[in-house]
């Protein structure tokens, strides 16, 4: 009976470990099945948009209606300032996302680049994926700790079926929240609900970025010290491109408190710069302008700092949309630029520099490896992590998003529960 007893015991640990492993199989299937069908649909939104737009150049200069058209849309679906950092709150407390903020997030963003203005899609990958994991939670009644894996399972399924990158968005949604705490528990519900958005998107026919380097330079003493300077002119660029947010948002709100008003304006200024600067590059995501680096090595010099500048006016004043395509953006022109200085072939300096941007601005090394093999392949994959881990700890606590918590210090082991700024 002793025997029996002790098995009996050690057998109950092995139970709660199997009911967990089908429980959370089920729950991140069916919220990567919703999240990869709502991705799918976004991304393929966003695609006619920016199609339309490029068939239609006219379409540039009703920016600033579109922007009052977002303000309406944010205030009638009552989430009026509710963004991806009250999605990153809701896996740290109580209170969940609403569910509104779905088809707010996805008509305006499919507004915004409609009409020209300069923004990615992630932060809309976020936002749907916590609001759809937000009702599951509620539908299935589960526990506030478990409603915060199922936030992250969201976020993962949503980001996994936009950019085709399922394990970069499974590791992304777990490491970005609160920086140097990492969930494990939540790590293999998010790869399933990343895995099945990831499959359920290519059944719509969403296919993901991929940006192919064919010359990598071997690991070499000059191939080191090349990427060692786009890594922290990376990390540079990074602080440079947060900084330009953070205050972009803060002078329009301080000198236009308005936000009819603020957005009408912002539209405008948009709509100057792109005239003033004789193209559309800065407009929308800027996939396109990615793809020529990678191709022909085709970039300009400039191209970066505009791009900052166009995205810190488009969503400082209001608009809505990510911050990812245009840091993938960034990256890519700065990368590229610089390699043409320091004789490095322009595809892979364009793929070290959008691994020291990603890293940078976000504060996930490991998302970022992750997300630079996906990308670019495996055979740079030691570049890349080394290009990160330099911009990781040079662009201290800066971040995109104000809502991200550095829990532990970057330069020794000691917590500190900082917010990135």
């Amino acid at each position: 009976m002793e025997v029996y007893g002790r098995l009996a015991q050690a057998a109950r640990p092995a139970r709660e470990y199997a009911a967990a492993f089908f429980r959370w199989l089920l729950l991140g299937a069916v919220v990567g099945a919703a999240g990869g069908a709502v991705g799918a649909l976004f991304s393929k939104a966003v695609e006619y948009a920016t199609n339309l737009r490029g068939e239609n150049g006219w379409l540039l200069y009703l920016l600033p209606l579109g922007g009052l058209l977002i303000v309406g849309l944010y205030k009638l679906c009552r989430v009026s300032g509710v963004g991806t950092n009250e999605v990153f709150e809701s896996v740290r407390a109580e209170k969940g996302v609403s569910i509104l903020l779905a088809p707010a997030i996805f008509l305006g963003t499919v507004i915004t680049h409609l009409f020209g203005g300069s923004a990615g899609r992630e932060g809309a990958a976020l936002q749907l994926g916590g609001s759809v994991a937000t009702l599951f939670g509620r539908l299935f009644r589960l526990s506030e700790q478990d409603r915060h894996i199922l936030t992250m399972c969201g976020m993962s399924a949503v980001f996994a079926a936009v950019f085709g990158t399922p394990m970069a968005a499974c590791v992304f949604a777990v490491e970005v929240v609160s920086v140097g705490r990492f969930c494990s528990a939540a790590l293999f519900p998010c790869i399933v609900s990343a895995s099945t958005a990831f499959a359920a998107a290519q059944l719509f026919g969403v296919e993901g970025e991929r940006f192919p380097v064919a010359l990598v330079p071997a690991f070499s003493a000059e191939s080191i010290w090349k990427m060692f300077v786009i890594a922290v002119a990376g990390a540079l660029v990074s602080v440079l491109f947060c900084w330009a947010m953070h205050t972009g948002a803060h002078l329009f709100q301080r000198f236009i408190p308005n936000e009819w008003l603020r957005v009408a304006a912002g539209g405008v200024l948009v709509v100057a710069l792109s005239l003033l600067v004789g193209t559309t590059d800065y407009n929308g995501g800027g996939i396109s302008v990615i793809e020529r680096v990678f191709v022909s090595g085709d970039v300009r010099p400039e191209a970066f700092l505009l791009k900052i500048l166009f995205t810190a006016v488009t969503i400082g004043a209001g608009f809505k949309g990510g911050e990812i395509v245009p840091t993938l953006f960034i990256g890519a022109t700065m990368g590229g630029a610089l390699s043409l200085l320091i004789g490095l072939d322009p595809a892979f300096g364009a793929a070290v520099g959008i691994a020291a941007l990603f890293c940078g601005v976000t504060n996930c090394p490991l998302a970022t490896v992750l997300l630079s093999i996906e990308l670019f392949g495996g055979e740079g994959a030691l570049f890349y992590m080394l290009a990160a881990c330099i911009s990781f700890l040079l662009s201290g606590c800066f971040s995109l998003y104000t809502g991200q918590h550095i829990v532990f210090s970057k330069l020794r082991e000691e917590e500190i529960d900082a917010r990135g700024h």
